[in-house]
């Protein structure tokens, strides 16, 4: 039987390749700010090209990361909002890569959307772009998928790529022993961590994501968009002088998880919770959510977005260095040979 159907395209399936290519080329701006020594090739190859080299290693060790931003993407989406989620995602990349010793070099993207609004993927590209200026990482490539069916509406899903390298015999963690401090760097607030809890909380709070914030001026889902704060610069500083021995970033499962992976066994650490103050958002989603201070430890950062190992001798040094990049380094905790993590003080 001949079929009724003729002449069917690409683009009558949903899928329009002119503006994929149109993307690409109104990202080229932003993403050649971010092209650094190493860099070979340009956006539109089949692949990226980059000369360790000419980055300057001798020696080095790769080290690769990948990451999403997770249900925040939500309250992108509905809040028509996207010109942070980029940063939110090549922080949680290459916070992670910093916790080697690495440097991160390049970064690549994977976005994907049942309908490509060129508008609205060159806000969330730019994004990128600017998380990649500000940890001097550049951005080689990525894919743009269009897949209608998979995605409604508005909906979209990122992931990052990131590598990193570091010269042979340099990579952390070092030597950790006990008695050795931790020193805490100030999250911007939730970063891109336990957002289900979150979007949870507000639904419970009787808020929605325009309503007025109630810890801040700005509306609430605004004041939750707050982009990752990203380590690189500072942290890799601090690395640089030797007397940095681990870096943990925290991430999903908080305090409570991320610090002891890098320890030795047989290690432990106590927390000081007295030794920094609360943000007002975690205060908010305790008193709202009815969470309990384990959960919210085990949940969140609480305002802690990374943490550094350093020896008792040393605390002066590296805090002073980090001065110039935080108003606040918080002493909050000590190795110690108890094979668990404990907390003293109160969170809330």
């Amino acid at each position: 039987m001949k079929s009724n159907l003729t002449g069917l395209t690409y683009a009558q399936s949903g899928v329009n390749i002119d503006a994929g290519n149109k993307l690409i080329d109104n990202i080229k701006p932003a993403a050649s700010k971010t092209s650094r020594a190493g860099v070979v090739s340009g956006l539109g190859g089949f692949g990226a090209l980059f000369d360790l080299k000419d980055a300057g290693f001798a020696d080095p060790i790769l080290v690769s990361a990948t990451d999403g931003v997770g249900t925040k993407l939500r309250i992108a989406i509905e809040l028509k909002t996207l010109d942070t989620i980029g940063i939110d995602l090549v922080a949680m990349c290459v916070n992670d890569l910093i916790c080697q010793g690495a440097e991160p070099l390049f970064f690549l993207d994977y976005f994907a959307t049942g309908n490509l609004d060129l508008e609205k993927a060159t806000q969330i590209i730019t994004g990128i772009a600017e998380g990649c200026l500000i940890s001097n990482c550049a951005l080689v490539g990525g894919e743009t998928a269009e897949m209608p069916g998979m995605y409604k509406n508005a909906d979209f899903d990122l992931a990052g790529f990131a590598v990193g390298a570091f010269e042979r015999g340099h990579h952390l963690p070092r030597s950790i022993n006990n008695g050795d401090l931790i020193l805490g760097l100030p999250s911007s607030g939730i970063h891109s961590n336990g957002f289900s809890l979150v979007r949870k909380i507000v639904e419970i709070s009787g808020l929605n994501l325009q309503s007025p914030c109630p810890f801040s001026e700005k509306t609430l889902g605004t004041e939750l968009l707050t982009p990752t704060k990203i380590y690189v610069k500072s942290c890799l500083e601090a690395v640089k002088t030797g007397h940095v021995v681990a870096l943990a970033h925290i991430t999903g499962g908080g305090l409570t998880e991320n610090i002891i992976r890098i320890l030795e066994p047989g290690q432990g650490l106590e927390i000081d919770l007295d030794s920094w103050p609360l943000p007002p958002v975690f205060n908010w989603l305790a008193a709202v959510g009815s969470v309990d201070p384990t959960e919210m430890l085990k949940t969140f950062n609480c305002g802690i977005g990374m943490a550094l190992i350093v020896p008792a001798a040393s605390k002066d040094l590296v805090k002073q260095l980090l001065g110039g990049f935080y108003d606040q380094i918080f002493e909050i905790g000590i190795i110690n040979d108890s094979n668990r993590v404990s907390f003293s003080g109160e969170l809330l």
